[in-house]
């Protein structure tokens, strides 16, 4: 009897998280970066190129292929449909819920270790991007995988997760090149306490796997290039660090990074300040490691609300330390359970209400989406209402959970974070429906590729176009009967009846689909 209840807590903890991360209707990619990456994924399995990153017929080397190679080979195996795209992020918010859960473990106890990563799934940062086919969550899970190793690391005959520890660096270094320099950079003060780890020849060893799949790529692609891709990778860091249109002042992270953790950002900002002075043997990766870190990204010129994704475990665990830390204090108990049960449902209801009345109809959401994200915020204001004095720890904790695990869930489910281009794709799948471009290449007038926003309409249309032909540099190069995707309605307008405009519609603009009779 005992057994079956064990087995059904583990069920139990494993069947929460699916309505946080497992969305099954329709789905539709942002053009940047998600759609970029997704298309790329695309012409490898197109074009049979598995080692540049094309860009229609040329080469993009401001990046590894890293991400894309994941892309095409789990489509490859599970099928050409997006929710294969998506899979190596789910599989990597999947890993990193579990090394959060276990991180809980070795940093604090078994008990409550749910919490922890429960925090993590809930938080606005981390929720959004664990749904975008992007290199940031599995570069997250990477360096999350190496602050457990280097935790589980008591002495030399940790033998494993010092090969572990060694392994990740490469792997990061495969998926966001030299940004992996940045976790590693803020370990410094740990691997003082650790000064066996960089002396073990089985980190060295770690590094050298960890390091295989660049080192592969590398030789793979050189004899394409003028010069060594790390030059070409150099470039790209060179314009990141320099003044760029993701140049942000050195502050920013410090309004940034508690609005994307919302709504655990001030639990944990507590807990990272508490773990300096009671928690001794922790504050190296509890404290000292974010801070470091959030120091080192405010010096670095871009600066993106994605960066700091790579300390959401911790500050999910922060989160846990500054939840109990109010709760257990006399001083500040009485004022966190008036704001959390007062002010924040006060202020989560005017919200909803606001919305509802003043904006719902200004803003294109479905009914659905609607429906769901008033639920959402509504279930969220409810649950933190029913705070009260004489709640236990593990009641505090459950009905603290609930509210984000509500809201999120709902927001999941209405489609708003994983349906982000509703609409383009409604018309695509209209224009896919027609009758002429059923197994038609369509083809694409790269010349109309002018700034961001026709760029970022072609990656979407593109990614949706059924077959998708080469790219060409103006219309004139179109055959007879062949369909083309441009920007270039002139001849068409001196009425060139050459060209026959098959489909326009303002979702699409500035493209059209043409036809060359």
């Amino acid at each position: 009897m005992v057994n079956k209840i064990s087995k059904f807590k583990y069920l139990f903890k494993l069947i929460i998280f699916i309505p946080l991360i497992f969305y099954f209707g329709k789905r539709s990619f942002i053009a940047f970066d998600e759609g970029f990456y997704a298309l790329q994924a695309r012409w490898i399995l197109d074009k049979g190129n598995w080692t540049i990153p094309l860009w229609w017929d040329g080469y993009v080397l401001d990046r590894t292929i890293g991400l894309q190679f994941l892309i095409a080979k789990s489509q490859e195996f599970f099928g050409r449909n997006i929710f294969s795209a998506y899979l190596p992020t789910t599989i990597a918010a999947i890993l990193m819920l579990f090394i959060t859960y276990k991180l809980h473990e070795e940093l604090f106890s078994k008990k409550y270790a749910i919490i922890s990563p429960l925090i993590l799934s809930t938080t606005y940062l981390w929720f959004d991007y664990s749904h975008l086919a992007t290199q940031d969550i599995v570069y997250s899970c990477l360096v999350t995988i190496g602050i457990f190793s280097s935790v589980k690391i008591k002495s030399k005959n940790n033998k494993f997760y010092i090969l572990l520890f060694g392994i990740w660096i490469g792997l990061a270094f495969m998926m966001k090149t030299f940004l992996v320099f940045v976790p590693l950079i803020s370990l410094l003060p740990y691997f003082f306490i650790k000064k066996n780890l960089l002396f073990s020849k089985f980190f060295w060893v770690g590094l050298l796997i960890g390091f295989i799949p660049y080192l592969f790529w590398t030789f793979s692609i050189n004899p394409y290039l003028e010069k060594n891709i790390i030059f070409y990778l150099f470039e790209k860091f060179n314009v990141l660090s320099s003044k760029n249109n993701f140049t942000n002042p050195f502050y920013y992270y410090l309004w940034n990074i508690p609005t994307t953790f919302l709504p655990w950002s001030f639990f944990a900002i507590i807990g990272t300040i508490q773990n300096i002075s009671h928690s001794k043997d922790n504050k190296y990766i509890l404290t000292y490691f974010p801070l470091i870190l959030i120091i080192t990204l405010s010096i670095f010129s871009t600066k993106t609300p994605y960066y700091p994704l790579q300390i959401s475990s911790i500050f999910s665990l922060n989160a846990y330390v500054g939840v109990k830390y109010l709760f257990n204090s006399k001083t500040y108990n009485q004022i966190f359970l008036f704001v959390t049960s007062k002010i924040i449902p006060l202020f989560i209801f005017s919200l909803t209400f606001i919305y509802y009345f003043f904006f719902k109809n200004t803003i294109n959401f479905t009914s659905r989406e609607n429906t769901f994200l008033i639920l959402g915020l509504l279930l969220f204001g409810i649950s933190w209402s029913f705070l009260k004095q004489k709640n236990s720890f593990k009641e505090l904790l459950i009905i603290l959970i609930i509210g984000p695990y509500f809201l999120t869930s709902f927001l999941l489910q209405s489609g708003l974070f994983t349906d982000r281009s509703r609409e383009l794709r409604e018309k695509m799948e209209y224009v896919s429906s027609l009758d002429i471009v059923k197994n038609q290449p369509i083809k694409v007038d790269i010349s109309g590729i002018k700034n961001s926003q026709s760029q970022s309409k072609i990656i979407r249309i593109a990614l949706l176009t059924p077959k998708l032909g080469e790219g060409l540099e103006s219309i004139d190069q179109l055959k007879k009967s062949e369909l083309v995707w441009t920007t270039d309605l002139q001849k068409i307008n001196n009425n060139d009846f050459s060209f026959e405009v098959i489909y326009e519609n303002d979702t699409l603009k500035p493209w059209k689909l043409i036809l060359k009779n």
